[in-house]
């Protein structure tokens, strides 16, 4: 349907994508994956309207494919009074009074030819979206993502994560040959993304999923396309298989490179012989043959194997403290209230300890943020926090704590650093390098905003850190760098999340938003609770096991045991089988 052929594409002065190709074809469910900033959601307006773009390189698109599209950030019109089935409905309701209309107009015209006209076009159009039993397909698709207690509820009154499922069923249903979704994801609950795993799956169109989200990537594609480094590869299979195979390479890719640089050294060791030699006898065969050997060596270096996709750099987080606190409670919460038009949080009672790692767990719009926000403002009664602390906060709307008007080097100004030199040193380590530091905030994607935050909170040198859906537009490799920092890190942490490996790799316990109220709950209950809802009982176990295989495969990189890492990569394969 789509063939993308030596594309190249330049913009704001930097190179997106050198020659790349890709193919998009019935059948497939292919995840668009990437580091942050890298061009993605750019990649996709050129897909959908290449006549704005001056690419070079050909873009051949199937005359006859029909493209819906699910934006990253969809804006929900709080003003307008539809039901989510009125909403969903919109085009084939519009079509059906068009057709009513023009039935009723025959009645009493006497231009009946052209007003026949009109009416095989209605219906034509009303066949093309399925119509015939829209009602039908709209209740199945409400009931696949267990949603039919929204459908008279009005759209305004929806929760954003809500909101995106909603958009995700109306395109769906207006039968797209491509189905384009840019972070689908973001935000969604554990139950919802649960939801949108079951449309994704039961699309049977093309799909083409811009996500980060492992959950989805383990459990939905069947092609995979990751963008790096201005270069694209293709990977017809599953996620997990696809980073098995890359597993493979970077060992194979460690072993060649071993081999190199023994080689390499024991060619310095003979140059260094030769030019010693040199120095005392100034004969000229063995002044050529050490000129050999340099440009032998030189052949050497050349020929290292560079492998943008296999060994991805990850951003250098790292949370550390001005001072460490000794085992007393950092925050206390008692009888905490809150309400808007109705009561989200009430009898609210916990506290934080100065190591605790603490998830807070609760579906869309149960009042997680607005408790997190006011921890943070410590503007209330009902919370306390330790003179002591020092509070660093991470919000999931990037605009409450970015200035878009800055650039990246103005947003550290007053974050302690003394010159621009030390800004740049620093934040080069999550990935802001050259030119990219004077740009205006406004214009960076999301997940280089969010690293943006990360990297203000670890300069604040906090104790304690309030997180609102940090992973949200990470990258993965962002995600797992932001998982072992946060294992690292000596304070406490409160953490909003949807991202269950986040959570269960991370966080020492739960808070749990169950009827209106917190209660506590332990790591193993909880990760019971999500496996018994989603996953097989066997599911866990292979997992668990998958992840401990992994870190003795990277211990034999670490010792440059190749043959032991190649045995355990046997192991890895039998047990990816089982997932």
């Amino acid at each position: 349907m789509i063939k993308v052929d030596n594309l190249s594409f330049s913009f704001s002065q930097k190179e997106l994508y050198k020659n790349i190709s890709f193919t998009l074809e019935e059948a497939q469910h292919c995840a668009f994956i990437g580091t942050s900033g890298n061009g993605k959601s750019t990649l996709i307006d050129i897909l959908m309207d290449p006549e704005r773009y001056l690419f070079e390189g050909k873009l051949e698109v199937d005359p006859t494919c029909k493209i819906g599209h699910v934006s990253q950030f969809p804006q929900q019109d709080k003003t307008k009074e539809t039901t989510v089935f009125e909403y969903i409905a919109e085009e084939f309701i519009k079509i059906q009074n068009e057709i009513t209309s023009i039935c009723t107009e025959m009645e009493t015209s006497s231009d009946i030819d052209s007003l026949l006209e009109k009416y095989q076009l209605a219906l034509d159009a009303f066949d093309s979206i399925g119509g015939d039993d829209f009602e039908s397909k709209i209740n199945k698709k409400l009931n696949l993502a267990n949603l039919m207690k929204l459908k008279d509820v009005r759209v305004s009154d929806l929760s954003g994560g809500e909101f995106k499922l909603i958009q995700v069923m109306k395109e769906m249903l207006s039968s797209p040959d491509l189905m384009i979704m840019d972070e689908p994801d973001v935000f969604l609950d554990f139950e919802n993304l649960n939801a949108l795993r079951n449309l994704i799956n039961s699309h049977k169109g093309i799909l083409l999923v811009v996500t980060h989200n492992r959950y989805l990537l383990n459990h939905c594609f069947n092609k995979i396309i990751h963008l790096e480094n201005k270069e694209i590869q293709e990977f017809d299979g599953r996620y997990i298989d696809y980073n098995f195979s890359l597993l493979q390479t970077k060992i194979e890719l460690q072993e060649i490179a071993v081999a190199e640089q023994e080689e390499i050294e024991r060619y310095d060791n003979i140059i260094d012989n030769l030019r010693a030699i040199a120095t005392v006898n100034a004969d000229a065969s063995r002044g050529r043959a050490l000129k050999a050997r340099v440009k032998f060596q030189e052949r050497l270096e050349a020929r290292r194997i560079k492998a943008p996709f296999v060994d991805m750099k990850q951003p250098n987080i790292r949370f550390d403290m001005d001072h460490e606190m000794e085992d007393t409670v950092v925050v206390n919460v008692n009888n905490y209230r809150v309400a808007f038009d109705e009561l989200l949080l009430d009898h609210v009672n916990f506290e934080i300890k100065s190591t605790d790692k603490v998830a807070i767990i609760g579906s869309n719009g149960t009042g997680k943020t607005t408790l997190l926000r006011d921890i943070y403002k410590n503007n209330q009664d009902s919370i306390e926090i330790n003179a002591d602390v020092k509070v660093a906060y991470l919000s999931q709307i990037q605009g409450e704590m970015l200035k878009d008007s800055n650039t990246i080097l103005e947003e550290f100004i007053d974050a302690g650093f003394k010159t621009y030199d030390e800004i740049r040193s620093y934040i080069s380590g999550y990935g802001f390098e050259g030119e990219i530091v004077n740009q205006k905030i406004e214009s960076l994607s999301g997940g280089e905003k969010n690293t943006l935050q990360l990297a203000k909170v670890a300069a604040s040198k906090a104790n304690v850190l309030l997180l609102d859906e940090p992973t949200s537009h990470l990258d993965t490799y962002s995600q797992i760098a932001l998982e072992k920092a946060i294992e690292d890190y000596k304070g406490a942490i409160l953490m909003i999340s949807h991202d269950f490996y986040s959570v269960v790799n991370g966080m020492d316990y739960v808070l749990i938003i169950d009827d209106k109220t917190i209660r506590k709950m332990s790591m193993r209950k909880f990760r019971q609770m999500i496996y018994a809802s989603h996953f097989n009982k066997n599911y866990l176990e292979a997992e668990q096991n998958k992840k401990a295989v992994e870190m003795k495969i990277e211990l034999a990189l670490k010792n440059t045991d190749f043959e032991s890492a190649k045995v355990l990569v046997d192991e890895l394969e039998e047990l990816i089988k089982l997932l």
